[in-house]
């Protein structure tokens, strides 16, 4: 730009490497400058910019400023009929000016939050390939390992990613309703996942979405649905498994490590069997984080805590009963037995003892030690302890038990039924009670009916966006644990 000071520096933060400040340098001009999202301001170019960069008569006349354009946007944006459209309007509006679409959901963050990201974008998920206009991402397929490198390196030298999200798509079932046999798997579709919390890193940890690089890792898909859809896009075959799966999950880690040294790996929605054990493999070796297995917990313990200080209840007396034993559920049962040694000076083994994991066969109990999964193992129950007793239903349970919170992360909707949690609140004076799986039509309850049967008692939060709830003249605010409160402050510490 002409007249720039490269050398001036911001006051505050000119003394990081990445720093910038004031105008920039821009190789393109005319309507390649346009067609980059990056780098494209639309009517808010000004008469000197349009001169410099061989603009005019390409744009209107009118020079419009930012905040002109969110208005036409938010205008646009409103019009839409429902929120899949409106998040195929923001998907297409961040394709064209990215700086108008941080804007404009910045500026309209609560509205917008649940558009762009959970529950709606479970939806733009599991219509990927129908609703696909431009690529965005680096799509890595399984069957040609020897490009992994040279396809990361597309996107920039060594000092130019600060966080790359990864996802192979297998278990996107906590976006995504299921209703058939393998529709949580949604094969290459899942790149939107990886660039909706991308695009949460921004807006919520100001990561700068030109250092982030949202990458779909295409193994094939067991989705019956995409395998006979024409318009998949991804690989029409059967998912890889074993040796050949594995190498490939390790050369992407080995690439990317190699090519982004300072990149923080976001692992995002793989399968039960591979989520907590990748996670541990590359731990010791890298700065990474499974937001499934890590992110839920953090944020349900940090919940939990929230209510225990309601309740006047200490972490190390807690009974907890978690109905759905998969990636989130195991993930937030470790935060919770790590809360409850550290709280009480226990052992982990005995912190364990304080919480009971219900899955599909009901408690999880040592007999069952072949059909469990690494992460389920430490949960099992003494079988001896449950001899004679009835431990195939959650109402069972609980009423052994007697819990003092109740978690779900089953995708099964209506499993907290009144039943369950009359009988949970006729022996805790402040039932903590978490129906967290999203989207809403797939929570174990609804907050409405929870504080209806509780009489207001229920410390209650959700995994997706509720409204407020008024019972007996008192109005609830509806508490919202979401991932969304945990990642973005990770990656940006990273």
């Amino acid at each position: 730009m002409p007249g720039h000071n490269k050398d001036a520096k911001h006051p505050k933060f000119g003394h990081l490497p990445l720093s910038t400040s004031g105008p920039q340098d821009c190789a393109l001009t005319g309507s390649h400058l346009l067609r980059t999202p990056y780098l494209n301001k639309g009517s808010a170019f000004t008469a000197d910019e349009r001169d410099t960069f061989k603009l005019s008569g390409l744009l209107p006349s009118n020079v419009q400023t930012l905040q002109q354009q969110v208005d036409r946007a938010y205008a646009q944006y409103s019009s839409r009929r429902d929120a899949l459209a409106k998040n195929t309007f923001t998907t297409s509006l961040k394709e064209q000016n990215q700086v108008l679409y941080y804007r404009l959901i910045q500026d309209h963050l609560k509205e917008m939050f649940p558009v762009i990201y959970t529950p709606t974008e479970g939806d733009a998920i599991a219509e990927y390939s129908h609703l696909f206009r431009r690529p965005e991402g680096c799509f890595l397929n399984v069957f040609e390992q020897d490009k992994i490198e040279s396809e990361l390196g597309q996107w920039g030298e060594e000092e130019d990613v600060d966080v790359i999200v990864v996802s192979d798509g297998e278990q996107v079932c906590r976006v995504v309703l299921a209703q058939s046999a393998g529709v949580g798997d949604q094969g290459v579709g899942a790149i939107l996942i990886s660039v909706a919390k991308l695009a949460i890193y921004t807006l919520c940890a100001g990561i700068h979405p030109s250092r982030t690089l949202p990458v779909a890792l295409d193994c094939g898909t067991d989705n019956h649905d995409l395998l006979n859809d024409d318009l998949y896009l991804g690989l029409r075959r059967p998912r890889v498994r074993g040796e050949e799966y594995d190498a490939f999950v390790d050369k992407f880690v080995q690439a990317a490590r190699k090519r982004y040294p300072k990149a923080f790996i976001h692992f995002e929605d793989f399968g039960l069997a591979n989520a907590r054990r990748i996670l541990d493999k590359y731990t010791p070796e890298i700065a990474c984080f499974n937001d499934d297995v890590q992110g839920t917990g953090c944020v349900t313990l940090a919940a939990i805590m929230a209510a225990l200080h309601v309740s006047k209840q200490e972490m190390k007396d807690v009974r907890v009963v978690m109905f759905g034993a998969g990636t989130a559920g195991t993930g937030i049962a470790d935060q919770i037995c790590d809360a409850i040694a550290v709280e009480s000076g226990k052992s982990k083994e005995e912190a364990r003892k304080q919480i009971w994991c219900v899955d599909k066969p009901g408690l999880l109990l040592q007999s069952q030690k072949e059909n469990l999964t690494p992460a389920q193992h430490p949960y099992a129950k003494p079988d001896d302890d449950w001899s004679g007793k009835e431990h195939t239903s959650l109402l069972e349970v609980v009423k052994e038990v007697k819990p003092h919170i109740l978690i779900g992360t089953s995708t099964k909707p209506k499993t907290f039924t009144k039943q369950v949690v009359q009988e949970m609140g006729a022996h805790v004076a402040r039932p903590i009670i978490f129906p967290l799986s999203n989207p809403t039509r797939l929570h174990e309850a609804d907050p409405k009916d929870v504080y209806e049967w509780t009489d207001g008692r229920a410390l209650i939060a959700t995994g997706s966006p509720f409204p407020p709830v008024e019972h007996n003249g008192a109005r609830y605010e509806i508490a919202e644990a979401n991932n969304s409160s945990t990642f973005p402050g990770i990656g940006l510490g990273a």
